[in-house]
């Protein structure tokens, strides 16, 4: 297989390069998170670091997740459950934990290609609500064909609300796949943003609020 060893450690790096070369693998070496995502979709594998120098692994898991199936495992130090937990449901195929032996690392990649590869969801690129019109590839706005600025953020909320039109949100949740941290619950950041959203499209609408539960994409009634 074509496996994509995205690591910066250099020492791990050439020990599982000739690990995996010796198992009859070919190695393409990354080091950087933009990286990553610009040679996943090349390769029949993935091992992938979460301690990357240009930015959290995690969010290069969930942007290779958007648009290919290709298996991964998360090779990292991070043992915490919260951490597993995390990687896994942002679309990882395994979880180890570092320091392993790499007996047991083949064994896995062994077991994940078993499991065979999963199907991509298929998603809208563009999701219309009312008179909003939410282009996800393009990541442009518009309101009654009047194009609305956000900013990443605002976006990235919006988004994820949109991927799945109608759906609740938990805060918690939003708070990973945006910020990459549930933590911030306790914080009003989520809230901002939100109020940001309304704001900008005009339509207060847009995003329901549900007390103790979260958020979702509302019809919103043209003002």
């Amino acid at each position: 297989m074509r496996v994509l060893l995205v690591e910066d450690d250099d020492r791990l790096a050439s020990a599982l390069t000739t690990a995996l070369a010796r198992h009859g693998h070919q190695v393409v070496r990354a080091g950087l998170a933009v990286d990553a995502l610009r040679l996943a979709g090349g390769v029949d594998f993935v091992l992938l670091d979460l301690g990357l120098p240009d930015g959290d692994g995690l969010d290069a898991l969930r942007r290779v997740r958007q648009v290919s199936t290709v298996p991964i495992i998360v090779v990292t130090a991070r043992t915490g459950e919260r951490d597993v937990l995390r990687g896994l449901r942002s679309g990882a195929d395994d979880y180890l934990v570092k320091p392993f032996r790499t007996s047991e690392l083949m064994a896995r990649m062994e077991a994940v290609v078993r499991r065979g590869t999963r199907a991509l969801p298929a998603r809208p690129q563009v999701v219309t609500v009312g008179d909003v019109r939410v282009d996800l590839e393009s990541r442009r706005v518009t309101v009654a064909g009047r194009e609305v600025a956000l900013t990443r953020r605002e976006f990235d909320v919006l988004a994820f609300l949109a991927r799945e039109p109608g759906v609740v949100r938990g805060r918690e949740e939003i708070l990973d796949a945006v910020w990459g941290d549930p933590l911030l619950s306790a914080s009003r950041s989520l809230d901002v943003h939100v109020a940001g959203l309304r704001s900008k499209t005009g339509r207060p609408g847009l995003v329901e609020t549900l007390r103790g539960t979260g958020y979702r994409l509302g019809v919103p009634e043209p003002s």
